[in-house]
């Protein structure tokens, strides 16, 4: 699962996604709009500024505005800012290590689980902000099933 913070991310780059391109919006507005606590969106967005997702203005006309354009966003991107490697398991991480496994280099389950790592990995760079802001709404997305029937509608 993504943290809370990795969706407030997500929600605020698509507020700035809907506006023009060259219109900044403030944190507050931000905020309003996505229903995300104004003090955790401003420490958000500075982590997403130093990641060069977004910029900000200051002045009158001022606020934060997209870097990029939403294609060139990536979700993958996006959540390795916010949460680190994308990984299920800490053993797959950068210097990971797991203490109940004698033999690391060898482990099926971390095999399993690096392939697991790598398909969601490719998921998520091959989705773009832009693909959020196209997404339809075809009623509500709760269960299994829905989940399954989404998955399948999205190869074919």
């Amino acid at each position: 699962m993504i943290s809370q913070k990795s969706k407030y991310a997500l929600r605020a780059l698509r507020a700035l996604a809907r506006v023009h391109p060259d219109t900044p919006l403030l944190i507050s507005a931000i905020a309003s709009r996505e229903n995300i606590p104004k003090k955790f969106l401003e420490q958000i967005l500075l982590e997403l500024k130093r990641a060069g997702f977004v910029a900000s203005r200051r002045g009158r006309r001022g606020g934060y505005l997209l870097q990029r354009h939403p294609d060139e966003i990536t979700l993958g991107a996006v959540l390795r800012t916010t949460e680190g490697a994308l990984v299920p398991v800490a053993c797959l991480a950068d210097g990971g290590y797991c203490k109940d496994c004698r033999e690391q280099k060898h482990c099926t389950v971390r095999r399993v689980f690096a392939r697991i790592a790598f398909l969601y990995g490719e998921i998520l760079d091959n989705t773009t902000l832009a693909d959020i802001l196209n997404a339809s709404f075809e009623g509500p997305l709760d269960g299994r099933f829905a989940l399954k029937n989404l998955a399948i509608n999205k190869i074919h």
